[in-house]
Order: structure tokens, then sequence, then C-alpha cells
């Protein structure tokens, strides 16, 4: 049973910091691509970050320079560090992970709202 439980979303400030954390069970993470990512009310939901099993990271152009995903593999647990919120930052955000060439593993998100 593959399950990943988002968490440390909340309310910030424009300007502040906020870290996420995507803790896995059922698998291991070691060996996975796991990806981020964000829907905000009224759009469809968009790639935020991906980190790959040799650790090499990838991100959208309007957070690139803001964020920064890492992993912590014997904690079983990726990251999400946000810097520098803007107001367009608010949105659920969700973690995943790429099974079969699909990312089928939703699990409830977390809300980041940034406002003053």
């Amino acid at each position: 049973q593959l399950q990943l439980v988002e968490s440390g979303g909340g309310l910030v400030q424009p300007g502040g910091s906020l870290r996420l954390a995507c803790a896995a069970s059922g698998f291991t993470i070691d060996y996975y691509t796991i990806a981020w990512f964000r829907q905000a009310p009224g759009k469809e939901r968009e790639g935020v970050s991906c980190i790959r099993s040799g650790g090499s990271t990838n991100y959208a152009d309007s957070v690139k320079g803001r964020f920064t995903v890492s992993r912590d593999n014997a904690k079983n647990t990726v990251y999400l560090q946000m810097n520098s919120l803007k107001p367009e930052d608010t949105a659920v955000y969700y973690c995943n992970v790429k099974r079969g060439g699909v990312y089928d593993v939703w699990g409830q998100g977390t809300q980041v709202t940034v406002s003053l």
C-alpha cells in the first residue's frame, strides 16, 4: 500500500518561507522520482519540482531560484523549501511518485496561503 502524506503548509506573509514535507510509506523513495505539484482555485494542476533517485532536480520557471527540493532517504521523506514566497504561490501542494510512467499516488495535499 503506497502512501504519501504532505505536511508543513500554512499561512505566511509575502517574502516569507515555508518547508513542506512528503512522508512516504509502503515503499522506499531511494529509487524513485518524487515530484511536487500544486493547484490553485480555478487553475489546472501544475508541476512545481521533482527530484530523481540520483539526486538531480528540476523546477518550474516560476519557482526557480526560490524553491529547493531535497530528500532524506533515511527518513523516507522529500522536502520542498520555499523562500521568497509570493501571493501567486498560494495553492494546495501535493507530492507524488512516478510509477509505470504516471503519477498516481495522490495524497490530501497541504494548503499554502501567502497573504498579508
